[in-house]
């Protein structure tokens, strides 16, 4: 039997506090990630898991080297901030929820995986494939915390809104199989190449393409919360932040396509920014759209006006 004051007013708080942390750590690695692959650091450091032989190689720094060796310590540090969740998690288990172990043990089980892609990333010199999947799991971890973080948050709801999660559902999933064609795009110099001699165009449209399925599938939900009041008065913040993120993604992407991808800032903010959408999606799909007026409660058709 858990004793829910206990783990209300102590370990839930830690674990919301690590969890907050873990997020930002998360994007952070990921646009590291990204930026050290626009600027063709992936292999400044020819060894791995040291760079030069060394855990700090001031006699090799460079702006390469550091966004590499950077990338790294962050990845080291999301690491051990992870596995000390776990630890966590092991020595309260009699006092928290038993499904908390078992998901940070899959958060641990994805680090490990994440560490080996970033590995064979060096090993097999930056073979397209590998770095997909390295960011492909990045935004596994994203996705996995964040869910972890919202159900902290919502550990006494009664009766969630399964059809409005799964509205957001298509466009997280659209938005990662477009995260999978933009890094295919970029690690295969297929952009590049489409650009300067107008071949190999077909990763490049097809990203372009995409972009409006994901354009219609929020759009479609903002009106549906406008339609439904009191879901658009519950999560106005949310909603408006995915709209401004779905402008500047496309703006961003635009402005790369413009400049030739000569611009490292706007290709380091077009990542930065789908993590951002990623983040804020995945929050809308696990949190409860109800937070105010004791409706955490009593959630039911009538609250949001389903038979209206």
């Amino acid at each position: 039997m858990i004793n829910n004051q206990l783990y209300k007013s102590k370990y839930l708080t830690i674990f919301k506090r690590l969890g907050s942390h873990s997020v930002f750590a998360l994007i952070a690695l990921i646009v590291i990630g990204g930026a050290t692959r626009v600027m063709e650091a992936g292999l400044a450091c020819p060894d791995w898991p040291l760079c030069y032989g060394s855990f700090l190689p001031f006699k090799h720094m460079n702006l390469r080297v550091f966004l590499e060796w950077f990338h790294r310590l962050d990845a080291f540090l999301v690491g051990i901030l992870i596995l000390f969740k776990f630890a966590l998690s092991i020595v309260w288990k009699n006092e928290i929820p038993n499904w908390l172990p078992k998901t940070y043990s899959l958060l641990l089980f994805l680090v490990i995986v994440q560490g080996s892609f970033g590995a064979l990333t060096v090993i097999n010199l930056l073979d397209s494939y590998t770095v997909t999947g390295h960011l492909l799991i990045a935004f596994l971890l994203l996705i996995t915390t964040i869910s972890i973080n919202q159900n902290l948050e919502n550990d006494d709801i009664e009766k969630p809104f399964f059809w409005w999660r799964l509205l957001f559902l298509v466009p997280l999933l659209l938005t990662l199989i477009q995260s999978f064609i933009g890094v295919r795009l970029s690690s295969t110099w297929s952009a590049h190449i489409c650009l300067s001699f107008n071949k190999q165009c077909l990763i490049l449209n097809t990203h372009k393409l995409f972009a409006f399925p994901i354009a219609f599938s929020i759009l479609l939900i903002i009106a549906i919360a406008i339609y439904k009041r009191s879901l658009l008065n519950e999560n106005w913040k949310y909603l408006t932040t995915l709209i401004f993120l779905l402008f500047s993604q496309v703006t961003l992407g635009v402005l790369s396509l413009k400049t030739n991808l000569n611009e490292p800032i706007f290709i380091i903010g077009h990542q930065l920014n789908s993590s951002l959408f990623i983040a804020i999606l995945t929050t809308l799909i696990f949190r409860n759209p109800f937070t105010k007026k004791g409706l955490n409660h009593s959630l039911n058709p009538q609250t949001v006006g389903i038979n209206s």
